[in-house]
């Protein structure tokens, strides 16, 4: 007998989306049905059942002659559009573009998404550049990295320190700081505006990242360069710091309009 109920539409739930992590973390090519049902630990004909459903709604696409399963355009568009409520993605794009034009060089737009930061736009430059969140999509815990080192710095203590001690033991996988260091950068980063650290994480990579604040001084999301070590001198630091800050604040004032505190935040985060 089939359950039915508030908890059979949970658990139904829980497997949907399970299937559909599923499906995202597979190879370019996809997975098949079995493969799907095998990591899912599922019967292949609730699998098979789950899949067709989704691949009706968009979800899922299923290509015939490999028989392979990847993610479906609508869930891209749905996700877009829940990751960019504010239109921040269209805010920054036109400054992501122009700087990498201008300095030859990878910028990310990260979002603040609980515990992690989420890249939801990238400008690639010239140069093969690794990143902890690679493409759009990628996420990568608070603290690692430039971009979300910045968002982290300018949440409120309280929640910073809740996230601080969430990702501390996330941070050991990517070889990142201690606690004492990742306190360090922070009280850097707020003195700055800017992170410049975290350097050597990625072998011969190196990067800035500048956070984006909302009216209340909180950090929604940040913008960030990836680059190589070599290109970033000291001296070149310090002009693409202020050019990030800037540009940072730029967009804080349009997802804040006639917010005098933020304007006042950006010209000193900028100055």
């Amino acid at each position: 007998m089939s359950e039915t109920g508030p908890d059979s539409a949970v658990s139904g739930v829980g497997r949907v989306f399970s299937l559909l992590r599923l499906v995202a973390e597979a190879p370019p090519g996809g997975l098949r049905l079995t493969d799907i049902a095998a990591r899912a630990s599922l019967p292949r004909p609730t699998v098979h059942r789950l899949l067709r459903a989704l691949a009706a709604e968009g979800a899922v696409a299923f290509e015939p002659r490999g028989k392979r399963y990847t993610l479906g355009l609508d869930l891209f568009l749905m996700a877009a559009r829940a990751g960019d409520a504010t239109g921040l993605r269209d805010l920054a794009r036109p400054t992501l573009l122009r700087l990498t034009a201008s300095l030859g060089e990878t910028l990310f737009l990260l979002v603040h998404n609980g515990y992690d930061a989420v890249c939801i736009e990238r400008s690639a430059g010239p140069l093969p550049i690794r990143s902890f969140t690679g493409d759009i999509g990628g996420r990568v815990p608070l603290g690692i990295g430039q971009g979300a080192t910045a968002i982290l710095a300018f949440l409120p203590p309280a929640e910073q320190d809740e996230i601080v001690r969430h990702n501390l033991p996330r941070m050991r996988d990517f070889g990142g700081p201690d606690e004492a260091s990742l306190r360090a950068e922070i009280a850097r980063v707020r003195r700055e505006g800017f992170c410049g650290g975290a350097a050597g994480l990625i072998p011969g990579m190196a990067g800035i990242g500048a956070p984006i604040l909302d009216r209340d001084q909180r950090a929604v999301a940040a913008i960030s360069i990836g680059t190589t070590t070599d290109r970033l001198t000291p001296e070149r630091r310090d002009v693409i710091a202020e050019m990030l800050k800037r540009e940072a604040a730029a967009i804080g004032r349009q997802i804040n309009p006639f917010d005098p505190t933020l304007r006042r935040a950006g010209a000193a985060m900028a100055g």
